[in-house]
């Protein structure tokens, strides 16, 4: 099994004014590589530093943001301008800031969606993408993790996750989240947060252990994932039905390994069939005895070696 390289440290980061916001960017690894570009997951999770060892060093330019509103990026938690078309807009003003022509794109869960929506949207731009845990945002994932799906795979968990919420409102989960969420009771609104963060990393690992509640983001990164996480499930993340996959002839001929967990609670395996099926350049990697997060050791495995796979390709460009 492939272990994640060895850490190690920016070589440069960047403050990249975006409309109200402030975006955090980082470069590591060589700077003549192959430029790659982590999307991390969420939305509302933001980078930390073991996301740049899914790659050589010495033959990949990492390249690494906190999206808006979460990680390094300011305003801390905010919900203006900040769309799944204000990211793909902040990819795009990386992507020229950074003056490169094409790159990787590397996303999990949530980092999956956008990078099929900015390749979607600048095709020319992209070389090949590696995807994991993959997310199409349809409304039918949100009922399956937030309202009937996972809560019969792990329903004491699930007791924990709507213990905040009225019962009146046990209908509509993520809408009884959002009022939560943004309560003036910062009390109230903090164990909302904390709630909805326990259940999604309660639910990403195949094996629960009793530090695994343990392995989420620091309290003070919690309210932003659940705030922002949520501000798009209520808002069909900004897409129109099934749009990932009904414009996937826009990117039909760029290369892509899809790494899926049998096991994903989050996201079902089901998602990752539907887009390889749809994608005739695609691989897909199905991992035994492995769930949703890209830390167990059967995924780390097969994203490490499909970007072995892709560094040895000729046609990516540095």
């Amino acid at each position: 099994m492939k272990q994640l390289f060895p850490a190690i440290q920016p070589n440069q980061t960047w403050s990249l004014q975006r409309d109200s916001h402030q975006i955090y960017l980082e470069e590591s690894g060589n700077p003549g590589g192959i430029p790659v570009l982590f999307l991390h997951g969420g939305p509302g999770t933001g980078c930390i530093a073991a996301h740049r060892r899914f790659f050589n060093p010495e033959i990949y330019r990492i390249i690494l943001f906190d999206q808006r509103g979460c990680g390094r990026s300011t305003p801390h938690c905010s919900l203006i301008d900040n769309t799944t078309w204000h990211l793909v807009g902040d990819i795009e003003a990386i992507r020229v800031f950074l003056q490169i022509d094409k790159f990787l794109l590397f996303g999990g869960s949530w980092g999956s969606s956008l990078s099929l929506a900015y390749a979607q949207s600048y095709p020319e731009s992209v070389s090949a993408l590696i995807l994991r845990g993959i997310f199409l945002c349809r409304e039918a994932e949100i009922q399956w993790f937030y309202q009937s799906g996972t809560n019969k795979i792990f329903p004491d968990y699930w007791t924990d996750f709507i213990a905040p919420v009225n019962e009146k409102k046990h209908d509509d989960i993520v809408s009884a989240y959002s009022d939560l969420l943004s309560s003036t009771n910062e009390l109230k609104q903090m164990a909302a947060a904390r709630a909805w963060v326990t259940w999604e990393n309660r639910c990403s690992v195949l094996t629960h252990t009793a530090t695994t509640d343990e392995k989420g983001p620091p309290s003070q990164n919690m309210l932003a994932m659940a705030r922002i996480e949520n501000h798009y499930f209520i808002n069909q993340s900004f897409l129109s039905p099934n749009q990932l996959l009904e414009n996937m002839d826009k990117i039909s001929s760029i290369p892509s390994i899809i790494v899926h967990g049998r096991y994903d609670a989050i996201c079902p395996l089901e998602n990752a069939l539907q887009l390889h099926r749809a994608w005739h350049a695609s691989c897909l990697n199905i991992i035994p005895a492995t769930g949703h997060s890209a830390f167990e050791v059967g995924n780390i495995d097969a994203l490490i070696n499909a970007t072995e796979y892709f560094s040895s390709l000729p046609g990516l460009q540095h």
